[in-house]
């Protein structure tokens, strides 16, 4: 029996060694990543240069969401905006001149979803960050009266400015000086069930975001967690060979078997006492990203009690973009859940369009109607034009008409749709997230993409961050294997903590046994 518990432990502490030194870089990786998506804020001003980055991180053509969209300023004149913020062109987009002016340092800080122009000339644009405003040389911020100031669309009718963040919607009079913005009340919709997501659910319990900022910092602390005994398992590993050799040497080094002691005792400590946080966090986070994504994607569950989730605002974290139909005197809301309507000042619960076009989870980016009445939907699953009163969907590269599919697509269609350009009636251009600006029926190309843009749009280090929580940044060396990365990184932390953990209890239950008897012998 002894044996067996002896050739037990050898062997759980066998493969704890190997697969958390295989794995050391990557947990390093995801948990100093981890801490830099909690705070985007805290971090929006620093940035990353492209040049230190692989291939696929270059700009080329306009690729990268480089272009979300476009406001013609006069005959050739236009504003061009998106993750390069926003850049006035002239001499059909021949040139462009950075109009970037007023918003703080860092890229991050200048990423637009939209543009408006009212008829005085005033320019709104809605950003990560917040609502600006541009009647100068420079652009101002425009306050809220909402604590998210996310800004994903903008709206104008006739003196009227909609703002949409992704969990309110506000109105502000134009004619009414100065600024301010009013909350709407949007109904909830009549499919309204009172649930969420169990992907957003799983999202919110791996940031920790679940509570909070309280909640974020906690997360961060498990992360720093990780990084600890990755470091302490590392020493574990290496320094008993380097004291060994230094020994032999006859070199003294009083700081490595105090170092050891001191990761030793805190590496299992740690592990043992937060081992239920550590395998949360792994457990939350294989399945945010395909292959086991899938598993939960169209999965919906009761919020959970006294936490973000349970506000009562039924459109939390779900609005994306708005539209308006003056011949229908119809309001249009795209939502992480599908297609609404309203009257024109949503006094009536919304509607939900029994046919719609496809639309990626990664959020519409092309919601404009034409003057035919259809309206254009583009997202990362293509470009498509939408009749909701024949239940028409036309899918525009492919030239016919749409019919969805009996299962849910992957998050990528064959194009990847990130913004759309329009110069004139039958002058438009569509921006593919991998390929860049491609015109749409007509034969002119969109000009190249000028170096004083590229040398002024690097990547902010919350994407690049991103990049690598998602293991996108190991496309380059592994191709579409990177996908396992998160999987089995998250896998491999789970059998990391157990083991840890029942090696610990193995040895702190024999040496509680061992002090039991020790004590029971006393006095004989």
């Amino acid at each position: 029996m002894k044996g067996r518990s002896s050739g037990s432990y050898a062997w759980l502490k066998k493969y704890h060694k190997w697969i958390s030194i295989i794995f050391s870089v990557f947990f390093l990786a995801f948990a100093f990543s981890g801490i830099i998506l909690n705070h985007r804020s805290l971090f929006s001003g620093v940035d990353v240069g492209r040049t230190w980055l692989p291939g696929e991180y270059h700009y080329n053509n306009w690729n990268l969401a480089a272009v979300r969209g476009n406001v013609m300023l006069g005959e050739d004149s236009s504003l061009v905006y998106g993750n390069i913020g926003a850049w006035i062109s002239t001499r059909k987009f021949s040139t462009f001149i950075d109009f970037n002016q007023g918003f703080p340092a860092g890229i991050d800080n200048r990423k637009i979803s939209k543009v408006v122009q009212a008829q005085n000339g005033e320019l709104f644009a809605g950003t990560f960050f917040g609502l600006y405003s541009r009647k100068g040389d420079k652009w101002e911020k425009l306050p809220l009266p909402v604590e998210e100031e996310r800004v994903v669309d903008l709206l104008l009718i006739r003196d009227s400015l909609w703002i949409l963040t992704r969990s309110f919607a506000l109105m502000a009079d134009l004619k009414q000086k100065p600024f301010a913005a009013r909350q709407i009340n949007i109904p909830q919709p009549e499919d309204y069930d009172n649930k969420v997501g169990l992907f957003k659910t799983m999202w919110v319990i791996h940031s920790g975001e679940i509570y909070g900022l309280a909640g974020k910092i906690f997360m961060d602390a498990i992360a720093l967690t990780v990084i600890f005994l990755t470091i302490t398992g590392l020493i574990l590993w290496l320094f008993p060979g380097l004291f060994k050799m230094l020994k032999q040497k006859k070199l003294k080094m009083r700081a490595l078997p105090a170092t050891m002691r001191f990761s030793l005792k805190w590496h299992n400590r740690l592990g043992y006492y937060l081992a239920a946080f550590l395998v949360l966090s792994g457990l939350t986070g294989i399945f945010l990203r395909p292959p086991l994504l899938i598993t939960i994607a169209e999965a919906r569950v009761g919020k959970i009690p006294f936490t973000i989730l349970s506000k009562p605002n039924p459109w939390y974290d779900k609005f994306r973009a708005i539209q308006y139909d003056r011949s229908l005197n119809r309001l249009i809301l795209n939502t992480s859940e599908g297609f609404y309507y309203s009257d024109g000042h949503f006094n009536s619960t919304l509607l939900k369009y029994d046919f719609q076009p496809p639309v990626s989870v990664m959020g519409i980016n092309v919601f404009e109607i034409l003057e035919d009445g259809s309206y254009l939907v583009g997202s990362f699953s293509g470009l498509f034009r939408w009749l909701p009163s024949e239940n028409h969907v036309w899918d525009v590269f492919e030239q016919r008409k749409w019919s969805p599919a009996k299962t849910a697509g992957p998050p990528f269609g064959a194009h990847s749709v990130s913004g759309f350009v329009k110069r004139e009636k039958n002058e438009t251009w569509v921006f593919d997230y991998a390929g860049g600006a491609f015109p749409v029926q007509h034969k002119h190309p969109f000009p190249k993409m000028p170096a004083n843009i590229i040398e002024s749009s690097p990547i902010s280090l919350w994407n690049f961050a991103l990049e690598v929580h998602t293991a996108r940044i190991y496309h380059f060396l592994i191709g579409d294997f990177y996908i396992l990365v998160v999987p089995l990184t998250g896998l491999a932390l789970i059998f990391i903590v157990v083991t840890g953990f029942i090696m610990y209890w193995k040895k702190f239950r024999k040496s509680s046994r061992h002090r039991t008897m020790v004590q029971n012998t006393k006095g004989y």
